[in-house]
């Protein structure tokens, strides 16, 4: 975030209108400036995470959580399938 000591620069950038109004709706949500909202991101930017993962292995970490998580969810169908089984044999 910008000292109030520091001098600022005024530059301009082409957006989106859809980017624009993304941008007014955050600003109006956190009560602050759009310019503010701008700083905010810049600062949190970080270049080497941004760079640090390519779409390939993006996917394919995505692609490996997802097919653990069907896992997951196959087996709790399974305990949970065969606990109602269970529960049903033993109330009749």
């Amino acid at each position: 975030m910008a000292k109030l000591s520091e001098k600022m620069v005024r530059k301009q950038f082409l957006v989106s209108p859809a980017i624009v109004e993304r941008l007014e709706q955050i600003a109006a949500k956190r009560g602050t400036s759009a310019s503010e909202i701008v700083r905010l991101a810049i600062d949190s930017f970080d270049a080497n995470t941004a760079e640090a993962m390519e779409s390939p292995e993006l996917m394919e970490l995505v692609s490996v959580r997802l097919k653990e998580a069907i896992k997951s969810t196959r087996r709790a169908r399974r305990t949970v399938n065969k606990t109602l089984k269970a529960l049903s044999e033993g109330a009749c």
